[in-house]
């Protein structure tokens, strides 16, 4: 008898698609075809992480190539320009993760590695239906707030900071462990509203990309 779970399982051998899109991380299952290939590009904030799960796949990442096969994974780290093709006769899958997950997540590169124009991809590229019932003048507010309320908090940590780096440099681990805890609320706010903020801008920056041309 097959065991019920109460959560989400994703298998390689169907679910090819984006299965977990938030500002903190993009992550999905990619099948490539034999000799496909994707160009050139970098992620301005992004790390990369690359999974084969079958078939064998080329790597050029930083000026480096090498072949990667089943079960192997190798990282493009942020601003790292890389590329990926398939080799061999048979399609490749693979498990990938873009970490964090912030739009334009993509930065194409030409044949020298320059920098081509900023590119915005639509929120469907990445499997995510588009949510049109928020008015867009109530979006840019909210994103406006996201960012007043960011700023607080990171004026908020200063003040932590301040108060307590005298603390943390001390000879007491006890006195230096409520400072880092202290210190560590306020960075947790901190981190929590610039992904609000990140959540705001990313759905923001596809309405932006599917508005009509004039």
């Amino acid at each position: 008898m097959e065991d019920v779970v109460s959560f989400q399982v994703y298998d390689y051998r169907t679910d090819v698609c984006n299965m977990l899109v938030t500002p903190w991380i993009r992550s999905r299952f990619l099948r490539m075809e034999p000799g496909e290939s994707a160009s050139l590009h970098s992620h301005d904030l992004g790390h990369e992480i690359f999974l084969v799960l079958a078939g064998r796949a080329e790597f050029t990442i930083d000026g480096g190539v090498g072949e990667v096969g089943p079960g192997q994974l190798c990282v493009a780290l942020a601003d790292e320009i890389h590329s990926v093709r398939t080799v061999g006769d048979e399609p490749m899958t693979m498990y990938l993760s873009v970490t964090p997950h912030i739009q334009p997540t993509h930065t194409g590169r030409t044949a020298d590695g320059d920098r081509m124009p900023t590119r915005f991809a639509p929120s469907r590229s990445y499997d995510v239906a588009p949510d049109d019932s928020v008015p867009m003048a109530d979006a840019v507010g909210a994103c406006v707030e996201a960012a007043r309320a960011l700023a607080q908090d990171a004026a908020a940590l200063a003040r932590v900071q301040e108060e307590t780096v005298d603390r943390l440099r001390g000879c007491s681990r006890e006195d230096a462990v409520e400072a880092r805890e202290a210190v560590w609320g306020a960075l947790y706010s901190v981190l929590r509203q610039a992904y609000e903020l990140a959540d705001g801008w990313n759905a923001l920056a596809d309405r932006v990309e599917r508005m009509p041309e004039a």
